[in-house]
């Protein structure tokens, strides 16, 4: 005879995900303070200091233009994915609008 198989524990209903995800990204904002998470197509009027990438898909895609002044950026990728290329656009960027660069 077949094993009966244990009854698969059923998903939350979305509106609890919702909930649950809203409240983290409300303790996120209140910890780090407002713009340091967002959903992606967002539309947000922040008024952050950036550096243009180089890109403008890029610059599109990061939502305010480039990548934002003052703050740790993480670029992770595979090797020969083009992140040391990246970099040096921006540290270019910068050094076009006059900025130092070290």
């Amino acid at each position: 005879m077949a094993k009966e198989k244990a009854p698969m524990p059923s998903a939350a209903p979305a509106s609890d995900k919702k909930k649950a995800i809203d409240t983290a990204m409300a303790q996120i904002e209140k910890m780090y303070g407002k713009g340091s998470i967002m959903r992606l197509g967002d539309q947000t009027n922040l008024n952050v200091d950036y550096i243009p990438t180089g890109s403008l898909a890029l610059d599109l895609a990061l939502g305010i233009g480039g990548l934002p002044k003052g703050r740790i950026i993480e670029i992770y990728g595979p090797e020969s994915s083009g992140k040391t290329t990246l970099a040096l656009h921006v540290v270019a960027e910068a050094q076009k609008k006059g900025g130092e660069v070290a």
